[in-house]
């Protein structure tokens, strides 16, 4: 098996095989508490205006989307993972638009198959590789709006081909370090209401779920994210 780890919006572009789109802070890691809090399809979409058009045509779909971490104007909910706890999302469709996560996605079209990565199912994501017999594996960590490397995103490519490879690693120490790169936005007093400090906690906590989120195709050929025990 050959794993690589790329970066980027440029990373997703070169993905080839398995692919891994990364983003911890926050996106697939929302996407795992949705789809654990039972919603039953997440349409991640590059465009905030097709997320509008299709809230217009089902008003029920639940509209998720920020720049830059904030939450955009006419969408129900922010990017925040602590907004939605002790929700029940069973049954309900989210459409999901993000700076760094979904732009990758919709980038990596070179992957014979994607699905998401984050913190919170990392293992679980090496099982299903492992099971999967892929020959070629992408792990692309997106980074800051697709355009900058973020620690926590390097991090999980990292913990993943560790696991993949055999080895083992103690995420304690990097993950408290976190909190003083990458992640000091959650504990800053001045940016609480848009980086609240329980979304990193929720954001690593590693190997919280035993699934694994992948992107499937609709009848309409858009792209839907499926839950996938493993």
């Amino acid at each position: 098996m050959n794993v690589r780890i790329l970066q980027l919006i440029e990373g997703a572009k070169q993905a080839r095989g398995l692919t891994v789109i990364i983003d911890v802070f926050r996106a697939f890691s929302l996407e795992a508490y949705l789809m654990d809090a039972g919603a039953e399809r997440i349409y991640p979409i590059g465009e905030a205006e097709k997320v509008f058009a299709l809230k217009a045509e089902h008003p029920d779909w639940i509209a998720i989307g920020e720049r830059g971490g904030k939450k955009l104007d006419g969408m129900d909910f922010g990017n925040s993972p602590s907004s939605f706890e002790g929700m029940d999302l069973t049954g309900r469709v989210c459409l999901h638009t993000t700076s760094a996560g979904t732009q990758g996605i919709a980038n990596a079209k070179g992957a014979s198959e994607i699905i998401t990565g984050s913190l919170v199912n990392a293992k679980a994501i090496a099982r299903y590789i492992q099971a999967s017999g892929a020959e070629e594996v992408s792990l692309v960590a997106m980074g800051l709006s697709g355009g900058r490397e973020t620690e926590e995103d390097t991090l999980c490519a990292e913990y993943i081909k560790c696991l993949l490879e055999g080895g083992t690693m103690d995420l304690a120490e990097p993950i408290e370090s976190l909190k003083h790169t990458s992640g000091a936005k959650f504990f800053d007093p001045e940016r609480a209401e848009i980086f609240p400090t329980r979304d990193f906690e929720l954001c690593t906590m590693p190997d919280r779920f035993d699934f694994v989120l992948k992107v499937e195709r609709d009848g309409d050929g858009a792209g839907y994210i499926k839950k996938i025990p493993v």
